[in-house]
């Protein structure tokens, strides 16, 4: 089957997003990580019944944004009768996932992350939970990781247990997101034909200022009086003169020679130009990393204030809401820890397109 192609095969909303009379199905998200995914679904009017994820520092945000028990389990360990007993009876039924997408990237040469066998493991239990309805997000390198063979198997075992399995690559600012990022996206469903979401956006794309535009100014290492996430690492001397003479779209190759880094100046490491740059008002942001708080770590830099993206920034550029918590009030905000909840979070606007798509296909069968 081609990327895109078809074949046939033998919630109340939760948290702080508005209820719906009754739910369109129960969902259950497996790699939930902060919960982006399953806000989305939320946002549509589906029952996020929990998550399951290994990292307990999601635990806050999963369950406060989201109204849902977050569950601490390694997914290798994972049982189906667990997944099940989160599921009401009678409810059509959703399982949601998104397996680790690190040792799928292409900024991960060896390729010998064990993580990258949590592929076939949640094949596994999509065989023994059977949902109605499967929605899976990763990488698109995933479509050739290992020749292929990974992504081949599991559709392979999705087939096999009777599922209409449709998948593509989706560009998520077509999807109202103002992120430059691509994500492979494949929806699987027992009930019969699904299709993918339509794009929403094409030729009007949301941009940075849409997004950030409106925050307070800050300083580099300063943070908001107002929303504690809205917080900028510090500078050094030297990369506040970096991005002092940055330009929006700009590389460091614009700078003075005295403040190239050493690294830019081998052979090696002059093609790695999107480094410390700084982004654009009037177009999506460059993908969110886990590291985007660096200015240093890719085109980060605010389009204008000296420093890098704030932390709330960068939730709002992923498609979090703004009033979107991932530390328990009075916590310690660590920028590495909430760095990696943000950006290894599914778009939530990408999220909420994914969802609508399995509303779709749930009231039409059912009609």
């Amino acid at each position: 089957m081609r990327r895109g192609a078809q074949k046939k095969h033998v919630a109340d909303g939760t948290g702080p997003h508005r209820r719906a009379r009754r739910p369109v199905a129960d969902v259950v998200d497996i790699f939930c990580g902060a919960g982006g995914l399953s806000h989305g679904f939320g946002q549509r009017g589906f029952h996020i019944a929990g998550g399951f994820d290994v990292d307990e520092s999601c635990r806050y945000a999963f369950e406060h944004n989201n109204g849902a028990p977050f569950i601490r389990r390694d997914v290798t360990l994972l049982k189906a009768k667990e997944i099940n007993a989160l599921f009401t009876p009678g409810r059509a039924r959703v399982l949601v996932g998104c397996a680790p997408c690190q040792p799928f990237s292409t900024y991960n040469q060896k390729n010998d992350d064990p993580k990258w066998q949590l592929l076939a493991r949640f094949g596994q239990l999509v065989s023994e939970v059977r949902p109605d309805v499967l929605s899976m997000e990763n990488v698109p390198r995933l479509l050739t990781f290992r020749g292929g063979g990974v992504f081949e198997e599991f559709v392979s075992s999705l087939e096999a247990s009777g599922y209409y399995v449709i998948w593509d690559v989706l560009y998520a600012p077509d999807f109202g997101l103002a992120q430059t990022r691509s994500r492979l996206v494949l929806l699987a469903s027992r009930l019969g034909h699904i299709e993918l979401p339509k794009p929403t956006h094409v030729g009007r794309h949301r941009t940075v200022r849409q997004e950030i535009g409106k925050l307070p100014s800050l300083k580099h290492g300063e943070v908001s009086a107002r929303d504690p996430l809205h917080r900028a690492s510090k500078l050094s001397d030297t990369n506040l003169r970096r991005i002092s003479g940055a330009r929006p779209g700009g590389t460091w190759r614009d700078w003075n020679r005295r403040l190239v880094a050493d690294c830019h100046k081998v052979r090696s490491g002059k093609g790695y130009s999107s480094v410390y740059g700084r982004m654009t008002w009037d177009d999506p942001s460059p993908t969110i990393t886990t590291q985007f708080y660096g200015f240093g770590n890719g085109r980060f830099g605010h389009p204008e204030q000296n420093r890098a993206l704030s932390l709330r920034e960068g939730a709002l550029l992923q498609g979090f809401p703004r009033h979107y918590e991932f530390v328990a009030p009075g916590e310690r905000i660590h920028f590495k820890r909430v760095g990696r909840l943000i950006g290894n979070a599914v778009p939530v606007r990408l999220a909420s397109s994914i969802a609508s798509a399995v509303k779709a296909h749930i009231e039409n069968v059912h009609d």
